[in-house]
């Protein structure tokens, strides 16, 4: 190991310098190599203070002076004071061990290489995975002579940082070791106690990084927040001192900056710690890397064998005992600053020093620099009066005593503290302050520090004992009920008991509501309760009863303390609450009851007492732990064969086929991290209760990642309330991981499952099985039991029985938030569908009894996207858990509020308390304790008011029951103002009615910092309504759903989940047909004779020999270009190559969506309406002929029955369509005729003229002419005005329009029409929007007037989202019509089917809801008529009904139709395949070396266009194949695998004899010479270039400085280059470091490390990002691929700002959404073109355009490839337009 000289020069003689009551002197440690270092930071400035006895104390590095002083060399002899100028300034600064100076460590920062392992069950586990990374690394050694190297894992909540560094041993031999609170808001030594500091804990400096600097001033020093773009967790802390030289010929600041990088740390967040490993090491300045490795080996071994014990009280008295060991010396004006210490483009934390801000700074830490040295901030104690307070270990030193001196001061200090306590103490004024003293002293030591007190008299003693300890934190209430409570609610915060004082008498029964809550639910508390002497019992005495065993069995622990007297030993005392504390915090953990009584005198007045009772105190009285150490041996299981009974339930586990994991309610956070593990691993369905943690999940990646790793069935209740899937719903191994679960139907499924085995996990011995079934119980921890699974076995997994109940829970979701949001009013569950939204990730939720939990249970919205969370992304953990409590020991509604109030304490989080009105007036002395606002954040309390018990309304009981007798004795209706009770106790109050009142009030209180009550007006009846359709509506989905399923579902050796059959191949074929007319929707031109519909026949072939088929039909309404829908076919027939088509597509309600997205990779959005209908209806009807069955019937099966009792009525009325050219008398008659055909409805097009009331005439004859019987509709496709509008609506008011579509052109003036006129409208293109947010879009137009919706499938996006607004129509009562956009035969033929489909759903809905059916309605699929030719061989069966006389189209023939569908070959003009990419190898000779290029092409090479497209680093060719093919077929596209990628090789020319070969260059220049020439081969042409990220650095390049060969350019995500030769030398620095990484460890390892950076956020939540990463695999020359990330580095690459102001050709910037720094370029670029575009005097041809591609991130082209080609299309569309 290389060191660094400790020893610093003293560039001042200062002879006056600083003095403050707190000095340290560094001593040097000899029993380690970490380096050591010392800084404080002070608040003095220099004074007169004599320092002559302080040798060198003063010690700052030598100045560069030459640079600071250019005309003073000598700067030593300056007799003038150096001052800090309101700044902290630099004590002492000693460093030991590696060190760098600032620039130098910027070069080894950029070198860092973060690695995520995975998460880790435990802290030891994690140690465990960092031990083995390492020791892998070691048997493969980085050849480079410095690096970076940073290994993190995940570990649970529990992993204290502070319990960590006190565990330390005294004797350490690592050091320094840090502790660091992450508390910034004012933190005091009481928060340690009270679980409120976040905080980060580091052993061993890894490196320490040393800059001296000068800057302008001190008041213009900032600092700069750097993050790295491989991990943001990459943090330095450290110390910067800030000062002035003074002198009369100069005036200066300097900047002094010492950081450090732990070799080990623990870095808490909330919900997740992550526990990290740093090696460093540089052969010249440094350590080489094995010494490195061994520094980092000696922290491991220490930290690995002091960790703290794994019980509560354990870990309590390790911090109190660690706060006397260390000899910690306080410095109030110390402070540590931490700086995220790596950015993308190079650290320039230095450099750039005065720009520095956002850095994060802490007053509250401890360091151990040695063994005798230490220093500590806002930490610990100062002495007190108090001689029971712990002995003080913080203390501001006597300036007399010198530094060196410290040790015997402290030792002699200490010593006399425990004389002066000994004397002390016989100066208490009476025995019975002393006994309350030790009992509160002791429950501090034990780590209990929160006081629940209420007023008394006798209990004075205790009460004036926690009030002054130095440690406590008390809190008042006059009521003992709603204080008991709130002891409670602080335990379940904290996870530790808190302590409840009260008088004696009734006082102490009021506790007893608490006592049982804290009994049944295994919640520790202590009760010290005061109590008349024995003498004053059963005599008549005042407030005097029988408080001995007062609670009964409730109670774990009863002690009853005599009156204090000196004739006891004082030692009794304390062995007690020992005792008791111990029972109350061990399993089962629950109440224990200590009765203390007193004799007067209860106050602290004097009365003789001997000492001799203190005898055997001495040694506690010198220490600050507690008297009795209580040791518990922790067991884990054995988990190998052997292991008796546990080896039979691995077995069990093992063996499930129908496993079903069920999480109830779970009280720390730490088994809530351990069940998440569980399911991951078990990969069965897991059930989480409201209570588990679980329930409410913020998703931070992609819901494919969460899928593949976990299965929760959230809604399975609602799924239990169907009798056949309850009858289905059979598991055969059940684990139950938690305690209570909140349904009452899953509890009854457990009973129906059995005989099953059912295991049963908890950490107490108690029976929890009401149904008596369970038949293993064990007992320990989640994380204990998990532990042992995790290694013995890993489970089957039911292909099956996962894709089931996946789907049913997906399905019933669905329809509960389908009803919950489209219910326009605020309703109770919809206060429980929102909340998650809502709260961030740092809050938790206490959530009352009776509704409220249960809704929360039925109706939480189970997922919300996480806006927060760094930490649980570096996790790799996909989502973060919202911690949710409540009262359910007895489940009672009493002391809920109090309860809230007193988690909120424990938890230290912000709280959103939901709770019933009833449950909010039995505890509104809550409120009292809301006030205090006592050591917590802030909390929100949200009353669901209805005015009475709601839960009744729910029971069978009302069926019977007259209402008055409901209302008095069950609901206890009331009128209590809320209001008027929160304004007497000062609480603010929000009364919220509609849902975006809600929304805000949430969205208000959770940003402030005020408590408050939000109270949610509700009813009794409307709400008992509302659940009573949520119950029917989801049985009804549960049902449908296990029918579509079971009739559709295959065997259970399926190879994957949810997948049915896998596609063979699609291929498209143009079709044109002749028409009768042109359509309506058409531009009327009257010079054409003959009329043609173009379109595209989609064909669908399963490997099954299946065939569906489909038609994507665009017309101008679509807003999508025939070409542009091509291009999208194009690229799909690529990527549904091989995809499997899900089971439940059929269902609907998302599937597809979800399909698309997690399949096929595409965003859903992105795909044209039009397409995505084609490809649904392709897709239905191959599953439809691959059961040999219709489409309707794989939509709503149905029995053999009622197939045939359907079969005989299931047409589907034609409403008949009308052109409105013509006389009235015209239109008139040939609606006569259609009447006489069989139309009973008709739809006249009108708005196509100049005079809306010339269409009004019209209306009116045609009224006339048909009469009263037939149904009219009017079509204006939003082509008038509003006025224009309300003149035709006024003429036809008496006309009996069934409906008008779309009257208005503004949106916005559609409700204003239907109040102005009257008259009922539909909706049509107002619906082709849907797809981006259907339920806010539809919210709009809920109003009666609007009495239908007209659904065209092809316009609004497919038959999902058709269903969707169907379905919401039916929900408000609204007539639903589908209606054809000129369709074929074929797409009637679905549009037949489908309407049926929407039908009986109708149907089925009314029958679950008891209402009438509607009456049939006629569908606009008239248009039938316009066609001529058509598609299909044999005609479509539209025709008169002889029965009814009616004009319907057969459903079953339509069926018969697609089953049997052959295409009309004489329609067809092109059949399109998926085409064949051609694969060659073209060899270009350049610079003395040769190099084989792999090309890939496709598309006609009698293409005037030809493309080339670059791939980014780590890409191939193959990357752009679908996009290549989906333009190919309007230009020739080629890819090629740059030099060092893919199948390209390089090979030297130059190599003599046998001597080492030269390596070829591969810089931007080169590359871009062998594309020329590459060019030349391929084209005579100029290419067009598509270049990605390294690809678009090459791109621009060329377009910029080889423009001979380029006609334009596509530049994605590209730079032009670095401007600063700063950021090239670091970025030079990174990418060689990154080459050589890749050369050691391969090519798996560098992608690990590669995409781990923020760069790629976007694309790792990308669905296919695992396939991505697997295709970067296929690089055939790994040190060729370093070779080009060193040697096409864009630090090595010329920058071309400057070249980009005389640029010539189109250009077009891509850039994702979410590519912030991107973007930002690509805008830089493109205003340098248009500057230089400015100062040119010939008129440019440049054009430059930017283009930002929705929903993806750096690699838009992956991400989101069916915008990028959108894009790509526009700009070749552009381009030819140009050239011509």
């Amino acid at each position: 190991m290389k060191s660094v000289n400790s020893e610093f020069t003293t560039p001042y003689p200062c002879t006056k310098p600083p003095i403050s009551s707190t000095i340290l002197h560094y001593c040097q440690t000899s029993t380690s190599k970490t380096p050591s270092f010392l800084m404080l930071l002070l608040d003095s400035s220099i004074d007169d203070h004599d320092y002559s006895q302080y040798p060198n104390f003063l010690s700052i590095p030598s100045i560069p002076t030459p640079n600071l002083f250019p005309s003073h060399n000598n700067i030593h002899t300056s007799p003038h004071p150096i001052s800090s100028r309101n700044f902290p300034v630099l004590r002492d600064s000693m460093i030991d061990g590696p060190v760098l100076e600032a620039m130098d460590a910027e070069l080894l920062l950029a070198t860092c290489i973060t690695r995520t392992l995975p998460p880790a069950l435990t802290l030891q586990h994690g140690l465990d995975e960092i031990k083995a990374a390492v020791e892998q690394l070691k048997s493969n050694p980085p050849f480079a002579t410095s690096g970076m190297y940073r290994f993190q894992v995940a570990v649970p909540p529990g992993a204290k940082a502070l319990n960590w560094f006190c565990c330390q041993p005294e004797a350490s031999e690592v050091f320094p070791q840090f502790f660091l609170s992450k508390h910034n808001d004012d933190p005091t030594y009481k928060s340690l106690f009270l679980n409120r500091t976040f905080g980060i804990f580091g052993i061993g400096a890894a490196l320490c990084v040393k800059g001296f600097f000068p800057c302008a001033s001190a008041e213009e020093i900032t600092f700069k927040r750097c993050h790295s773009v491989d991990s943001t967790l990459v943090v330095a802390y450290g110390f910067v001192v800030i000062f002035s030289i003074d002198v009369s010929w100069f005036f200066h600041t300097f900047l002094l900056i010492i950081f450090s990088f732990w070799q080990i740390e623990l870095v808490e967040f909330e919900g997740i710690s992550i526990l990290a490993a740093t090696l460093v090491w540089n052969d010249s300045s440094l350590c080489v890397f094995e010494e490195a490795v061994q520094t980092y080996e000696l922290s491991l071994y220490q930290i690995r064998h002091h960790l703290w014990p794994i019980t509560e009280e354990c870990r309590n008295t390790c911090i109190n005992s660690a706060l006397r060991k260390f000899n910690m010396v306080e410095d109030k004006s110390a402070r540590v600053v931490c700086v995220n210490a790596l950015s993308e483009g190079g650290m320039d934390l230095w450099a750039d020093i005065v720009e520095l801000k956002d850095v994060s700074c802490s007053c509250q830490f401890s360091i151990r620099f040695s063994r005798t040295v230490a220093i500590s901030n806002n930490m610990w104690l100062k002495p007190r009066s108090n001689p029971l307070a712990m002995v003080p270990l913080a203390f501001s030193v006597p300036e007399r005593v010198a530094p060196q001196h410290y040790p015997d001061f402290l030792s002699e200090y200490q010593l006399e503290n425990v004389d002066e306590r000994s004397h002390s103490m016989r100066n208490y004024g009476n025995i019975n302050t002393l006994w309350a003293s030790l009992i509160v002293e002791e429950c501090s030591r034990l780590g209990l520090t929160y006081f629940c007190v209420a007023p008394g008299s006798r209990s004075s003693p205790l009460a004036i004992a926690a009030s002054s300890h130095p440690l406590t934190t008390c809190i008042v209430c006059y009521d003992e009920r709603s204080l008991a409570f709130h002891a409670v609610g602080y335990a379940r915060g904290s996870h530790k008991p808190a302590v409840v004082i009260t008088s004696s008498g009734t006082a102490v029964s009021n506790l007893l509501p608490a006592v049982v809550e804290a009994s049944q639910d295994f919640v520790p508390l202590v009760l010290l309760t005061a109590d008349r002497p024995p003498e004053l019992h059963d005599a008549g005495a005042n407030q005097a009863i029988n408080q001995v065993n007062h609670f009964g069995s409730f109670v774990r622990y009863f002690f009853n303390l005599p009156a204090p007297t000196d004739d006891i030993p004082a030692r009794m005392v304390l062995t007690t609450i020992d005792c008791a504390i111990y029972w109350a915090t061990s399993s089962p953990c629950g109440p224990v009851h200590i009765n203390c009584s007193f004799r007067e005198l209860l106050e602290d007045s004097p009365k003789m007492w001997t000492v001799n009772c203190l005898k055997g105190l001495e040694f506690w009285m010198s220490g600050a732990e507690p008297f009795t150490n209580y040791i518990q041996m922790q067991h884990s299981f054995a988990c190998d064969e052997s292991f008796g009974h546990m080896a039979e339930v691995l077995n069990v586990i093992q063996g499930a086929k129908r496993g079903l994991l069920l999480i109830g309610a779970i009280h720390s956070e730490d088994d809530t991290w351990a069940a998440l593990l569980l399911a991951k691993h078990l990969q069965w369905p897991a059930v989480a209760d409201i209570l588990s943690g679980l329930r409410l999940r913020k998703h931070m990646t992609s819901f494919s990642d969460i899928e593949d790793n976990f299965l929760f069935v959230d809604h399975f209740d609602h799924c239990l309330l169907s009798n056949v899937v309850r009858n289905w719903a059979k598991a055969d191994v059940i684990i139950q991981i938690g305690t209570r679960i909140t349904s009452k139907r899953i509890s009854q499924m457990l009973e129906d499952c059995s005989p099953c085995s059912y295991i049963v996990v908890d950490n107490h011995r108690s029976r929890h099985d009401p149904s008596h079934i369970v038949t293993h119980r064990i007992q320990s921890t989640i994380t204990q039991f998990t532990d042992c699974v995790l290694k013995a076995c890993i489970p089957q997994r039911s292909t099956k029985w996962n894709c089931f109940l996946h789907t049913l829970d997906k399905m019933v979701a669905w329809e509960i938030a389908f009803l919950v949001q489209s219910e326009y009013s605020l309703t109770e569950p919809y206060v429980a569908h929102v909340i998650l939204e809502s709260l961030s990730c740092g809050s938790a939720i206490f959530v009352g009894n009776s509704m409220p939990i249960r809704d929360a249970d039925m109706y939480g919205c189970k997922w919300a996207k996480c806006t927060h969370g760094i930490a649980m992304l570096s996790s790799g953990l996909p989502c973060h858990w919202i911690q949710v409590a409540g009262n359910r020991g007895a489940s009672g509604i009493d002391g809920l509020l109090s309860t809230a109030v007193g988690f909120a304490v424990g938890c230290n989080k912000r709280v959103l308390c939901i709770i019933g009105d009833v449950s909010f007036l039995h505890d509104t002395n809550g409120l009292a304790l809301l006030k205090q606002r006592v050591a917590r954040k802030q909390i929100t309390i949200l009353v669901i008011n209805n005015h009475g018990g709601a839960i009744f309304s729910l029971l069978p009981i009302v069926a019977r029951t007259e209402q008055n007798v409901l209302d008095q004795y069950f609901y206890t209706s009331h009128n209590v103002s809320i209001h008027n009770l929160c304004g007497a106790h000062g609480v603010k109050h929000v009364q919220v009615q509609t849902k975006m009142e809600l929304q805000d009030a949430l969205f208000t209180t959770q940003q402030g910092e005020v408590d408050c009550v939000i109270e949610v007006e509700s009813r009794i009846d409307t709400n008992a309504t509302f659940h009573s359709s949520l119950r029917k509506i989801s049985c009804q989905a549960a049902n449908h759903s296990l029918s579509v399923l079971s009739r559709l579902s295959c065997s259970d050796t399926a190879s994957h989940d949810y997948m049915f059959h896998k596609i063979y191949k699609m291929e498209y074929s143009i079709y044109r047909v002749q028409l009768c007319a042109p359509p309506t929707s058409a531009t009327n031109n009257y010079k054409l004779t003959t009329y043609y519909r173009e379109g595209f026949v989609l064909t669908l072939s399963l490997e099954d020999g299946s065939v569906g088929f489909g038609e994507v039909a665009p017309l101008e309404i679509h807003k999508e270009n025939f070409l542009q829908v091509e291009d999208q076919l194009r690229f799909l027939i690529h990527v549904m190559e091989g995809a499997n088509i899900s089971l439940f597509l059929p269902l609907l309600k998302g599937s597809f969506s979800s399909w698309i997205l997690n399949s096929l990779g595409i965003s859903p959005g992105s795909i044209f309406p039009s397409v995505r209908c084609g490809l649904e209806m392709a897709i239905l009807n191959a599953i439809a002929a691959a059961k040999g069955s219709s489409l309707l019937n794989i939509l709503h099966p149905q029995t053999d029955n009622e197939e045939e009792i359907s079969g005989k009525s299931s047409n589907v009325k034609i409403c008949a369509l009308i052109d409105c050219n013509g006389t009235p008398a015209e239109v008139a008659y040939v609606a006569t005729s259609l009447v006489k055909e069989g139309f009973t409805a008709i739809k006249l097009k009108v708005a196509r003229r100049a005079d809306p009331t010339e269409d009004a005439s019209v209306i009116q004859e045609l009224r006339k002419q048909v009469g009263e019987q037939i149904e009219l509709r009017a079509d204006a496709n939003r082509n008038w005005t509003y006025e224009d509008a309300i003149l035709f609506g006024t003429c036809v008011k008496d006309c009996g329009l069934q409906y008008i579509e779309e009257p208005v052109a503004n949106e916005d003036d559609i409700i204003k029409f239907c109040e102005e006129t009257g008259l009922p409208v539909a909706l049509d293109e107002t619906l082709n929007c849907i797809q981006e947010n259907p339920h806010e879009m539809l919210a709009r137009f809920t109003h009666p007037g609007i009495v239908a919706v007209v659904i065209k499938p092809s316009v609004v996006g497919g038959f999902e989202n058709a269903a969707l607004i169907a379905r919401w129509a039916q929900q408000q009562g609204k007539l639903t019509v589908v209606s054809a956009a000129f369709e074929s035969g074929l797409g009637l033929s679905v549009y037949i089917q489908f309407s049926r489909y929407l039908e009986l759903q109708n149907a089925d809905i009314c029958r679950v809801m008891n209402k009438e059916p509607a009456f049939s309605v006629a569908h606009g699929l008239g248009t039938y008529r316009w066609f001529r030719e058509d598609v299909t061989t044999e005609p479509l069966s539209i025709r008169r009904n002889p029965c009814s006389g009616f004009m319907e189209a057969s459903v079953v023939d339509a069926g018969q139709l697609l089953l049997n569908f052959q295409v009309n070959q004489n329609s067809i003009i092109q059949n399109v395949t998926g085409g064949q990419v051609l694969n060659y190898q073209l060899t270009i000779d350049v610079k003395g070396f040769s190099i084989s290029i792999n090309v890939q092409e496709t598309g006609a090479d009698t293409n005037k266009n030809v493309i080339v497209f670059l791939h980014g680093f780590l890409g191939t060719g193959e990357d752009w194949i679908p996009i290549m093919k989906a333009v190919s077929g309007s230009a020739r596209c080629i890819a090629i695998d740059l030099p060092g990628h893919g199948r390209s090789k390089v090979q030297n020319q130059n190599q003599v004899g046998n001597g080492p070969a030269e390596e070829p260059p591969l810089s931007i220049e080169v590359i871009a010479e062998i594309l020329c020439k590459l060019f030349h081969f391929i084209t005579p042409k100029k290419v067009t270039l598509v270049g990605y990220s390294m690809g678009a650095r090459i791109t621009l390049y060329m377009t910029l400085r080889c423009s001979d060969k380029v006609k334009g350019a596509v530049v994605i995500s590209g730079s032009p280059g670095l401007k600063d030769e700063v950021s090239r030398k670091m970025r030079r620095v990174k990418d060689d470091s990154r080459a050589c990484l890749l050369v050691a460890h391969g090519l798996e390892f560098f992608l690990n490390v590669w995409y781990a950076g923020e760069l790629w956020n976007s694309l790792r939540a990308h669905p296919h990002f695992k396939q991505i990463v697997a295709c970067r695999l296929k690089h055939d020359d790994v040190p060729a691929l370093a070779k080009a990330l060193s040697d096409l580095s864009i630090a090595r690459q010329p920058a071309l700002w400057e070249d980009l102001k005389h640029c010539s050709l189109p250009l077009l910037f891509v850039v994702g959404e979410k590519d912030e720094k991107f973007k930002t370029i690509a805008i830089q670029m493109s205003s340098e073109i248009s500057q230089g575009t400015r100062n040119r005097d010939s008129p440019a041809k440049c054009t430059s355009e930017i283009v930002e591609i929705p929903n993806c991130g750096h690699a838009a082209h992956l991400e989101n490839p069916l915008s990028v080609i959108g894009a790509i299309r526009k700009f070749l569309t552009k381009l030819n337009e140009s050239v011509l």
